[in-house]
């Protein structure tokens, strides 16, 4: 029940655990029962009020009641026997002796009496047991003479007079400060509730008693509520004080610090009527409420019959003398019982415990018996939802399974598992003669174990997901090829332009596969930088084999499970992408497309997916490759791998050896104009919905579009832009007033034939404002002006930024023409071909004050380099001049611009030697000259890379000479007519050459 404590709850002990209910309440006893208790110490069955041998087992308030004068016929006597339906019957108690906590000095006397004469009867049989007893044993001091007490702090909830509480001493003088006075004969002490620490948030039962074992003197007095009750020490086991409740007290100043020792006030409750008529209305509700949470809640149930068998008993025993007090357990006492019993929390509780007007006291106990039954009725209504729905699962699960086994014996349904085999069956049948031998006897051998196994058990999942992957796979399904040539190369040249070397590769494979009669898995890996196409060219090479195209990124991958499959031993374990792919397509000859290779993790935490690549990427380990969660070879070597990258120097060698690398360098300008008018326009118009004879682009806008905003090797930014333009476009297309013939919104006519009237009279006034207005107008008229045609949306290059903006690029040729000391270099990026310029000045000139500084953000090899152009400046300056001392004398400053940007690699050497004999000759080198090459100490030029991107960024820039190494002449050679065109190449493998044609005669230049 929630905010049920069961830790405080009333109880009377059992004495032995085996008459313990659930671990906490004792066991219910039928009115029957009630004859057979025998109240005998060492009895099994008996209920002990104050028991040492049970007591250290429960931590819960139970109430002690003292015999009294008074008829047992009470209102309160009567109304519990009513709550607990038990009748009253004669019990024998076998001369057990009960006591009870009294309020006055008389009622102890009897009880010492009693108590005497008790020991006096059986001595003879149970001496020893009466010494063990740790029934309260009345003490000479009465307890209102006990006027100074211990102090105990109590964590959890306050102890109300007419109940025992236990609580742990940890203090070793508070201890034995307690047994001391349990031998003086006056073994009381003051129980006080505990405050709330304002310094901590923390409720937990280990905190407070933390805090409780921590706290001292002065400390300990500020935290104690200065209410409490005056406890009798019933017993002391080791650390575990049982403490019995008897009247209220009140702290009014402290004795002594440790232990904690106080002077109080006994309080008692004020005057009131018995007969008053409000008091006992507040009464009669207290004891319905009680019932009606009695209805509700077992917990209560067990203590308050509990509690009144051992009333009926009493009452049976006695019913020859006068109980006063039951008699007097009526109003205060009643409010008590309520407060301690239920689960109220230990501030509301101790607001009962300080109330002193017996009817403010019973209101307060109401509110708390009114939580009480709200709760109880709350947790009625939530566990009568619950076994409604659990009724309901249950009825519905039985009246399946019934359906079920009425079908199969119908012959209706068959059940789950021979569901399952027949579909497995039925998948495999029709190309069982093409699916390999030892996969065939696998899909056999699990099939048979599916029917042993049953359908609930965890290994009945794993076997059917993994037949469910074996034959759905196409085992020997190839789809069917086209070898014409010359479809695939009117395919090709629709979806993409240029790509000459791609297309070619293609053809290749197309021209084998027809006279071979069958094709073959290849790897082909593209290579070039973003972009380019390479991602979208697999795609059109599926398109022209007529094969399923499948493409899946290795960007970032970092567990090899994801290439070869899980182990079936994983939950949730899963196969490998290449047998998804043969699922997914349906085809055992797809054309895969490994997107990223170059960026696969290579030190993975669960493995090197590079390596496990290999196996999937080699024409000779392909036909048996194994994945780890079918455990069956699949062959692959009809899968057309292509794999793209931008760098393929991130590529692992070995894996790099089993691919056929295409290089695919960036596009010229004119190539981008031909994709820009041919592709990317087309498709930007489409999208945003636009006919052709709304928009016209000039080929000048195209063209600066590409040189001022797209210089990249690739057409992804190009398309960005161009987007762009069609996006602005749409919308002043629709503020004009142009709107598709079939709107997608429906709109009624009338309405649209308003708006569209207001927009074309509001353009008219605001075009002509000098006009006079015309007179009215026919409605003939009017209707041919709405429909007036909209001028066509001009894009050249005078407007071009109206929609894309400032240029991003300028010229790049900074020098017009270049001055003495700066030459042009070719570089290559992985976003193509780049121009750079060598500049080198004079810092200081003086004897033997000859050295040579760089900047620009260079690498170690182009370091090395200027050192080296540097040397065989020096060398040849000597040859050419001898008496020009330059070199020896001038301290030199070499700088590549920019500045930001990080430049790397051996090609600038022949650029800088250049530069250096240019300042020293103070002679400018010949215009529009562009050049690349590694130097050798010697004067010879090596061969360098990117060719194509380097003569494009020439191009660009406007350079009409360029010199390239001689070992580069192939490279040069095989590039398009039109990137050579209009091009003035030199080839040369010694820089001699190079100085002849960068230093020419004036007559010659001026020529």
């Amino acid at each position: 029940m929630k905010g049920f404590d069961p830790t405080h709850h009333l109880r009377l002990q059992p004495s032995s655990p085996s008459s313990l209910s659930n671990g906490f309440l004792p066991q219910r006893q039928g009115v029957n029962n009630l004859k057979s208790v025998n109240f005998r110490p060492r009895s099994p069955s008996m209920l002990k009020l104050f028991s040492s041998s049970t007591v250290s087992r429960a931590h819960h308030l139970t109430p002690a009641i003292r015999p009294g004068a008074s008829s047992v016929e009470s209102p309160l006597f009567k109304a519990l026997s009513h709550l607990t339906g038990l009748n009253r019957r004669s019990t024998s108690l076998g001369g057990r002796r009960v006591f009870f906590c009294s309020d006055n000095a008389s009622d102890v006397a009897a009880a010492a009496a009693a108590e005497a004469e008790a020991k006096a009867a059986e001595s003879d049989s149970d001496g020893a047991d009466s010494k063990s007893s740790s029934a309260i044993v009345p003490t000479n001091p009465r307890p209102e003479d006990c006027l100074t007490v211990l102090a105990l702090p109590v964590a959890h909830r306050p102890l109300f007079p007419g109940f025992y509480m236990p609580i742990y001493v940890k203090d070793p003088k508070v201890l034995a400060a307690l047994q001391e006075s349990r031998r003086r004969q006056a073994p009381y002490a003051g129980a006080f509730l505990l405050k709330d620490d304002p310094s901590t948030d923390s409720s937990s039962s280990t905190e407070m008693e933390k805090n409780i074992n921590e706290l001292k003197g002065k400390d300990l007095l500020k935290r104690l509520h200065e209410v409490g009750t005056l406890a009798q020490i019933s017993s002391i086991q080791g650390d575990q004080v049982i403490l019995v409740g008897h009247r209220r007290l009140r702290i009014t100043e402290m004795v002594s610090e440790e232990p904690l020792t106080v002077k109080v006030d006994h309080l008692k409750d004020k005057p009131f009527d018995m007969d008053d008529d409000v008091i006992k209305a507040t009464s009669f509700e207290v004891i319905s409420t009680l019932r009606d949470v009695l209805k509700t809640s077992s917990l209560w149930r067990d203590h308050v019959q509990t509690y009144t068998q051992v009333l009926f008993s009493l009452h049976d025993k006695h019913k020859s003398q006068d109980i006063k007090h039951i008699g007097e357990f009526t109003y205060p006492r009643l409010a008590d019982f309520g407060a301690a019993i239920c689960g109220a929390n230990r501030h509301q509780a101790q607001e009962v415990l300080e109330e002193l007007d017996v009817h403010k006291r019973l209101r307060l106990t109401l509110e708390l018996m009114k939580k009480e039954r709200e709760i109880s009725k709350i947790q009625e209504t939530i566990a009568k939802a619950i076994e409604e729905k659990i009724s309901g699962e249950q009825r519905r699960y039985l009246l399946n399974e019934q359906l079920k086994a009425i079908k199969k014996e119908l012959g209706v349904e068959t059940d789950d598992k021979s569901a399952l085999s027949e579909k497995f069956k039925e998948r495999i049948d029709p190309n069982k003669e093409k699916i390999p031998a030892h996969v065939l006897q696998v899909i056999e051998e699990e099939l048979t174990k599916l029917q042993l196994l049953e359908a609930s058990s965890s290994e009945f999942n794993v076997t059917r997901n993994y037949l469910d992957w074996l034959t759905i796979l196409p085992w020997g399904n190839y789809s069917d090829e086209n070898f014409d040539v010359v479809r695939a190369q009117q395919i090709l040249d629709e979806d993409h332009y240029g790509l000459s070397d791609v297309k070619e590769r293609i053809l290749e494979f197309i021209a084998v596969g027809r006279l071979r009669g069958t094709s073959q898995g290849k790897i082909i890996c593209l290579s070039g930088p973003p972009g380019v196409g390479k991602t979208s060219i697999g795609r059109s090479i599926a398109r022209a084999l007529n094969r399923k195209f499948f493409r899946f990124s290795v960007g970032g991958l970092a567990d090899v499970a994801e290439i070869k499959g899980h182990r079936r031993t994983y939950v949730g374990a899963m196969p490998g992408k290449m047998v998804q792919c043969l699922k997914s397509v349906g085809t055992a000859n797809p054309l895969v497309l490994i997107d990223e290779i170059d960026k696969v993790n290579i030190l993975g935490h669960a493995g090197d997916p590079a390596s496990a690549l290999l196996e999937l990427l080699d024409p000779e380990q392909n036909a048996n490759f194994l994945d780890h969660y079918l455990d069956v070879t699949i062959d692959l070597s009809k899968v057309l791998f292509v794999c793209t990258a931008n760098v393929i120097d991130m590529i692992p060698n070995p894996l790099l050896d089993r691919m056929e690398v295409i290089s695919i360098a960036g596009y010229i300008t004119d190539e981008k104009v031909h994709i820009a008018r041919d592709y990317l326009e087309k498709t930007a118009r489409g999208d945003c919905g636009i006919k052709p004879e709304q928009v016209e682009v000039s080929d000048a806008a195209l063209l600066s579009l590409i040189e001022n905003y797209c210089r990249e090797a690739g057409v992804r930014n190009l398309q960005k832009q161009i987007e762009k333009i069609y996006r602005k476009i749409a919308l002043k297309l629709v503020r004009e007033g142009v709107v598709p013939e079939e709107p997608a919104v429906a709109v009624d006519a009338e309405e649209a034939e308003i708006v569209t009237k207001l927009d074309v009279e509001s353009t008219e006034n605001h075009v002509v404002e000098e006009s006079p207005a015309p007179a009215a107008k026919e409605p003939k008229e009017e209707a041919q002006n709405e429909k007036k045609a909209v001028e066509k949306v001009m894009i050249d290059e005078s407007n071009l930024a109206d929609y894309v903006g400032k240029p991003v690029f300028h010229a790049e040729k900074i020098y017009e023409p270049t001055p003495v000391g700066v030459v042009m270099g070719l570089a290559w990026t992985s976003m193509g071909g780049s121009t750079l310029y060598i500049e080198t000045t004079v810092v200081e000139e003086g004897e033997g004050k000859g050295c040579l500084n760089v900047t620009g953000q260079l690498g170690d090899v182009m370091k090395e380099s200027a050192q080296i152009a540097h040397t065989v400046a020096r060398k040849i300056m000597l040859e050419k001049e001898p008496e020009n001392q330059f070199f020896a004398n001038s301290k030199l400053h070499l700088h590549v611009p920019a500045g930001a940007t990080p430049k790397d690699g051996p090609s600038a050497g022949c650029t800088m030697i250049t530069s250096l004999l240019s300042l020293a000759m103070k002679k400018p080198v010949q215009k529009d000259l562009a050049m690349t090459g590694e130097v050798t100490l010697t004067g010879r030029i090596l061969p360098i890379g990117g060719v194509k991107e380097k003569t494009i960024a020439a191009r660009r820039s406007q350079v009409k000479t360029i010199i390239f190494p001689e070992a580069n002449r192939r490279d040069f050679d095989e590039l398009a007519e039109n990137v050579k065109e209009g091009l003035d190449v030199h080839f040369v493998d010694d820089y001699k050459k190079i100085f002849d044609l960068a230093f020419v005669s004036d007559n010659k230049q001026q020529d």
